[in-house]
């Protein structure tokens, strides 16, 4: 058994804000099956079960439809990079989907604008509910003291390493204690410019920059909510990531990568490592090679993103009391667990230890362990009501810097800036 996954475990370890990101239920108990019915069909918009989880969700969908007689589910899908933009335009157009997804730092904002059901009432008539979740898990997806979101499942990013190319050039493995300095040496020796090799990959945007920035000990904002984001560890934080491009070429350029994916990349053996998140292990599980991961190295500190995905409902729905009913059944049911460990689609939300005990004996990667280990080192993204606006005006200067318009200082101090405005616009 591991101690890990026990609730004084998480008690014990995390911080108030990271607990709140964490989802874990006390039990897998089925939500109640509703009586026989008129016909009802729901439409489900996800991001995450596209493109290899579809059947997976098919599957879960067609036991809650056993269950529920009269009750149809459809499945409506876009990649991560369009879905908030599709969610939005839908929602605004009066043709918001009955269900939904959201990540954790998108939850926020929809909550604020009126955009999803408070399920306190039907949570409330169903016996126990609260009890299924880890209270604290519970509490992460409520605004204003209202339920507006059941936790369905929790991620996050280490670093996946090809062990064939670490073998063909001689380099010892990542380990737990490895700096950026111990990455950067492993990347040089493992960059192979007439194979076409390079030695590692992350992503230059928001959702890597604010973890990077932990790892140096900054952060986009803070103790007081005051912008910090071009502090010193920040600025360190943003040189590194760009330096790997522009600096070291360790790292393909947009240009070099031709439109390839990070996650193509590697499978075809031209990226000795990357960081990116658990829900790669079932893309990556027939690569050629023999691969691995290891918590990420950090600079001043270790720091890892936790990743968490709910499920809400439209208050536009005509149908919701069938619509909670499948946001309890994805969520909670032993069923959909089982099928989500199974299937390497991150990790389902419930306290239960033989689906862990499951979920750590397969492989690949042989070391899952430090999935958990990474949990000790969590950071969860900087939120406010104007997500989409502060993620896009970060992500445009971190562009600016990576292409090397501007310095990782002048990019981080206009950002300071043009983040300051709007905070002040919402004030």
């Amino acid at each position: 058994m591991i101690a890990w996954f026990s609730s004084g475990f998480w008690r014990r370890v995390l911080p108030p804000i990271l607990a709140l990101a964490l989802v874990f239920a006390a039990s897998p108990v089925l939500g109640r099956v509703l009586a026989a019915q008129d016909d009802v069909t729901l439409t489900y918009f996800t991001f995450s079960a596209a493109p290899d989880h579809l059947e997976d969700l098919d599957r879960m969908i067609e036991a809650f439809e056993d269950q529920n007689p009269g009750i149809t589910v459809d499945v409506e899908h876009a990649p991560f990079d369009d879905y908030f933009t599709e969610l939005q335009t839908r929602i605004a157009g009066g043709d918001a989907p009955d269900i939904f997804e959201l990540n954790y730092e998108n939850f926020v904002p929809y909550a604020s604008r009126g955009a999803l059901l408070d399920l306190t009432p039907l949570a409330d008539a169903e016996s126990g509910l609260a009890n299924r979740f880890y209270p604290r898990a519970y509490e992460a997806f409520q605004h204003d003291g209202k339920q507006y979101g059941l936790p369905a499942s929790f991620s996050n990013v280490v670093l996946f390493y090809n062990k064939d190319l670490f073998d063909a050039a001689g380099v010892d493995y990542p380990t737990a204690d490895w700096t950026w300095e111990d990455e950067l040496a492993a990347a040089q020796k493992l960059t192979n410019e007439d194979e076409g090799v390079w030695g590692t990959y992350s992503p230059v945007q928001f959702h890597e920059f604010y973890k990077v920035a932990a790892q140096s000990g900054c952060g986009v904002f803070g103790e007081n909510g005051e912008v910090t984001i071009n502090e010193p560890g920040c600025v360190e934080a943003l040189e590194w990531m760009v330096g790997r491009i522009n600096e070291y070429g360790v790292t393909p350029s947009d240009e070099e990568m031709a439109g390839v994916s990070d996650g193509d990349l590697f499978e075809q053996g031209k990226l000795a490592m990357l960081h990116t998140g658990i829900w790669m292990f079932s893309a990556f599980e027939d690569a050629p090679f023999a691969w691995d991961i290891a918590l990420e190295p950090g600079n001043t500190q270790k720091a890892h993103h936790f990743c968490s995905n709910a499920v809400a409902v439209s208050p536009d729905s005509d149908h919701q009391e069938q619509t909670f009913a499948w946001a309890q059944f994805f969520t909670s049911s032993p069923e959909a667990a089982e099928i989500r460990v199974a299937a390497n689609w991150e990790l389902p939300a419930l306290d239960d230890q033989n689906l862990f005990d499951e979920w750590l004996a397969q492989t690949p990667p042989e070391s899952r362990e430090a999935v958990f280990e990474a949990l000790d080192t969590l950071v969860t993204p900087p939120v406010i009501e104007q997500q989409s606006q502060m993620q896009d005006a970060i992500t445009a200067l971190l562009e600016q810097a990576k292409a090397g318009d501007v310095s990782p200082q002048e990019a981080l101090d206009q950002t300071k800036t043009e983040l300051e405005a709007i905070l002040e616009q919402s004030s």
